[in-house]
């Protein structure tokens, strides 16, 4: 069913088919067919639009998610809503129910996929509408060529535009892989937990249901990344869940690819501390609402692993320092059994423990020797102060394990080779996810 006529059916069921909302719920009929097509998507945000305002009084009725509300009063306010009230919200607020963290992962993923496609329509609307890149793009300039006053205005109007369209209809595409993916050699179900495509996008995608995993593995991509380059990180993401599951058949393993910060563009911007410290809240409230969320649907909480690849790793780093109305105090650490830090250019902290990190459950590797991409990043990282006092992640005095790893470059810690027999450093990863230390090999 069309998405229009999927959100009128909620309402109209809701209120019973009241004369006083049916006229206005009519207005929302879409196509005849079972399809629903780009141009129902890319009006679906007006049409709810129409429905929210002519059922205002009966969507007033249904009482809203509390302001700012913590993970757990989320999860609590979502759990006291009827199953039609809950409908009807994913309904017609897709975009607030799939942000809010504590709510059910098939919720929110519900939620977010609505949005997706939504914003997918619009953004290929808008993509095509852009007119095509004038000819020539040169012209004669006496003995030399200049840039055409066409191009030049063309160039102006459009270019970044066209520029942004298509890196997040490429992450898109990238998305919408993933969940054609699905029962691929045993994948299991996609979750999308996040979804954003403006500016440099955000991306939280879950491999697996984490709130029945018995394991979970949030991995934290670094700098350079963004919506257009989210499908290597959505591969390790699986290739990270295929070798867990490899190792522990009997239990439920759910990975998360999470990108929801700005990452530094570049690797300058990198040498700053002010992305990974503007993104601490985001990552501590995720963790946050992933327990709430499990504990709601388990009564129980899952062994948790957080990854941080190069600067994701210092994004961790200011997740466990950051102190919020909600957890002032090492009482309420991290919520992370497990962290691991991959090619790391330092975590803020000259010790696992100022992070209130049990060193034993502080995991690092490096890749490559002297003068590889990856030494470059971890002595950058020090140099230009990511570490605590020059220390990072992948020395001894940092208190953590340093793990094996055949890595020969920064982002080959998940590399498996043609036989998709696994590396050592993703083997390793692998291990610490399901909670065999014992298997881990140190260097």
């Amino acid at each position: 069913m069309a998405i229009a006529n999927r959100i009128a059916q909620a309402i109209y069921d809701a209120t019973q088919a009241d004369e006083k909302w049916a006229p206005k719920l009519r207005t929302l009929k879409a196509d005849d067919d079972l399809t629903v097509a780009a141009e129902d998507w890319a009006d679906a945000k007006g049409d709810t639009g129409g429905v929210r305002s002519g059922a205002k009084e009966y969507l007033d009725e249904i009482k809203p998610p509390p302001k700012d509300g913590d993970p757990k009063s989320n999860a609590d306010w979502w759990k006291g809503l009827s199953g039609q009230e809950k409908a009807d919200y994913i309904s017609m607020y897709p975009d607030s129910v799939g942000k809010l963290n504590g709510l059910p992962a098939d919720v929110r993923d519900e939620a977010n996929r609505a949005v997706f496609e939504e914003k997918r329509a619009e953004y290929q609307a808008q993509y095509k509408d852009i007119p095509e890149e004038p000819k020539p793009k040169y012209v004669p300039s006496g003995r030399t060529m200049r840039y055409s006053d066409e191009w030049l205005e063309w160039h102006q109007k459009y270019e970044g535009k066209r520029a942004h369209l298509k890196s997040a209809l490429d992450g898109m595409k990238a998305i919408q892989k993933r969940f054609d993916r699905t029962g691929e050699d045993g994948l299991p179900e996609a979750y999308l937990l996040g979804f954003d495509p403006k500016g440099d996008g955000r991306v939280v995608l879950a491999n697996g249901n984490p709130d029945t995993a018995d394991h979970t593995a949030l991995y934290v991509p670094g700098t350079k990344t963004h919506l257009g380059s989210i499908d290597g990180d959505l591969n390790r993401g699986a290739t990270l869940w295929r070798e867990s599951q490899a190792l522990s058949p009997g239990d439920k393993i759910s990975t998360i690819t999470w990108f929801d910060y700005d990452a530094p563009d570049q690797v300058p911007n990198a040498t700053s501390d002010k992305y990974a410290e503007k993104a601490a809240p985001n990552l501590r409230e995720f963790l946050d609402g992933n327990k709430a969320a499990h504990e709601a649907t388990t009564g129980g909480a899952a062994h948790t692993t957080v990854i941080g690849h190069s600067y994701g790793s210092t994004v961790i780093g200011d997740a466990a320092k950051y102190r919020s109305e909600y957890a002032d105090t090492w009482s309420d650490p991290l919520l992370a059994d497990d962290v691991i830090a991959a090619g790391s250019p330092g975590m803020q902290a000259e010790h696992a423990a100022d992070l209130g990190i049990d060193p034993d459950h502080m995991w690092a590797m490096k890749a490559g020797g002297t003068g590889s991409d990856d030494w470059f990043v971890r002595e950058g990282g020090r140099n230009v102060g990511l570490g605590g006092n020059r220390v990072i992640p992948t020395d001894r005095e940092f208190g953590g394990h340093v793990m094996e790893s055949d890595s020969s470059d920064h982002g080959g810690y998940w590399n498996v080779d043609e036989h998709q027999k696994p590396s050592v450093s993703l083997k390793n990863q692998a291990r610490v996810i399901v909670g065999d230390y014992k298997g881990v090999t140190l260097e």
